[in-house]
């Protein structure tokens, strides 16, 4: 795990907080990318109060690490849009709690992308079947069920498993079948790699 941070304070704090063996700690974009030649797989968390001109500089140039947690003090919705799409596979609070971070960490892991609840909702009502491209729509039509595109389309409306297995009158655990399924189809691992696999 690599802290990416110039405020020795959220360093301590995370260092404290997020146990984690082979700890290291960098200032710079120099420093980072250093320790990403040792070992490209490193999980990054990012304190992008402190090291946002980094973040940005890596976006614009298309280079952001695979692995990249960015944390601030006060998230907002337009900034965890942003570096979601550009490839960052979590976005959160800095200060978020142990329990919190662990769920996070486990997600990354598995090679899942994490979001909190309120960006996820907005990350998925920003894409609409109307705006779809006809290729999006296509893929979705020749490699679907039926079912599986109502359910593709709900998700796309910011619905939750709960929400579609009432809508459909169906259980849960269909629900959940019939998303495994479409993750499973369309190659991807989660709800919001899903809406950016649609939204190219």
């Amino acid at each position: 795990m690599i802290y990416f941070s110039t405020d020795q304070n959220i360093l301590d704090e995370w260092v404290e907080k997020f146990k984690s063996e082979n700890t290291i700690i960098v200032y710079d974009l120099e420093s980072l990318k250093y320790e990403l030649e040792k070992n490209h797989d490193s999980i990054i968390v990012a304190d992008f109060d402190t090291v946002s001109n980094y973040i940005n500089k890596l976006i614009s140039l298309n280079q952001l690490p695979k692995n990249l947690i960015v944390l601030e003090k006060s998230p907002e919705i337009a900034t965890g849009r942003r570096v979601i799409r550009f490839g960052a596979k979590a976005y959160g609070n800095s200060r978020m709690s142990q329990a919190n971070f662990k769920q996070l960490y486990e997600t990354i892991k598995s090679g899942k992308v994490w979001t909190y609840p309120q960006l996820t909702a907005s990350l998925i009502s920003g894409i609409k079947k109307e705006v779809l491209s006809k290729e999006a729509i296509e893929m979705i039509e020749n490699r679907l069920t039926q079912k599986e595109v109502e359910i593709v389309n709900l998700i796309l409306k910011g619905f939750t498993n709960e929400a579609i297995a009432k809508k459909e009158d169906i259980t849960l655990r269909t629900v959940k079948a019939h998303v495994s399924s479409i993750f499973s189809k369309l190659h991807v691992n989660d709800r919001i790699s899903l809406i950016l696999l649609l939204k190219q």
